[in-house]
């Protein structure tokens, strides 16, 4: 009887280097955007931030950072805007998320909420502060409307759209879709045979959460709402758009330097930024620790 040996067909070397030839190829295009974009300015607003209007080295930009009252209070109110906005971004779209991956709702409710968290996420700048002001501004359609059916003042209370509690409300408009797209994989992680051997061991719904789900889904939620400071730290467009200069967080700081009126000081204005880049970097990198962490139980 004749037989036949089965042999795993091997790729020759020549396609093997032509196939490497091509995702070089293919990644040059994303390679010279981060050059361009990126490592550039990055490396320019370094180099900026050490030098003086007249060109000489000095460290007096960097110091200001944390000498100038200004300065200082301006970054001091973007951490708290920015902790407070992710903070109730978390903690509001992880419900959010868990409704509509583990909740029991319609299938098509969790296309239609991931859909719009991917458009409300990306939703900001202008727009978004001109759709504030004209539904919680001070002659808004929900201020008017609350004051003349419910006879109820919402400015009386103390509210005001352009402080800091308005600011953080605004924010998390785009906070909250994007803690749902982040933590929405995370869940789908959550493995059935976990809760089961929950139930089989006599485990209640506490247990489960308390001993197993949270433990493996804290890594996430931390390096989400990590995300989630970074993101609002360095929003810059919607909080101009809606207070212009009346809330002096520290990308505003950062525009009145760089932007060329009788005040400005472009060099200080690198500083900023690399001040800026320090904390974000920060933030981010911990996010992408967390993250990598995390990943190990979706295997």
């Amino acid at each position: 009887m004749n037989t036949t040996a089965n042999t795993a067909p091997t790729a020759a070397p020549g396609s093997v280097r032509a196939s490497g030839g091509l995702a070089v190829l293919g990644m040059a295009p994303f390679v010279l955007f981060a050059l361009l974009f990126l490592v550039v300015p990055t490396a320019l607003l370094l180099v900026g931030a050490f030098f003086d209007r007249e060109g000489h080295f000095t460290f007096g930009n960097i110091t200001e950072l944390f000498t100038n009252p200004a300065i200082v209070s301006s970054f001091w109110l973007s951490i708290k805007i920015s902790f407070a906005s992710a903070l109730g971004g978390a903690f509001i779209g992880f419900f959010v998320a868990y409704a509509v991956i583990l909740g029991g709702l319609p299938e098509w409710m969790r296309g239609a909420v991931m859909t719009f968290s991917g458009v409300a996420s990306n939703f900001a700048g202008v727009p978004l502060a001109f759709a504030f002001l004209a539904t919680l501004g001070r002659v808004g359609l929900v201020t008017v409307l609350l004051r003349d059916w419910l006879g109820f003042n919402l400015y009386s209370t103390g509210f005001n759209i352009l402080s800091f509690t308005g600011l953080t409300l605004v924010y998390l408009y785009f906070q909250i879709p994007l803690m749902v797209l982040v933590i929405a994989p995370a869940l789908d992680g959550l493995k059935r045979e976990w809760r089961e051997a929950n139930a089989v061991l006599g485990g209640s719904n506490f247990h489960y959460w308390r001993h197993i789900a949270l433990p493996i889904l804290l890594p996430s939620i931390l390096g989400a709402t990590l995300l989630l400071f970074a993101n609002a730290f360095g929003a810059v467009a919607t909080a101009y758009a809606l207070t212009g200069s009346s809330l002096p967080i520290i990308p505003i700081q950062l525009f009145a330097q760089i932007r060329g009126d009788v005040l400005s000081n472009p060099n200080l204005g690198y500083a900023i930024a690399f001040g800026m880049v320090v904390i974000t970097s920060i933030s981010s990198g911990a996010y992408i620790w967390l993250r990598s962490y995390s990943e190990r139980w979706v295997r």
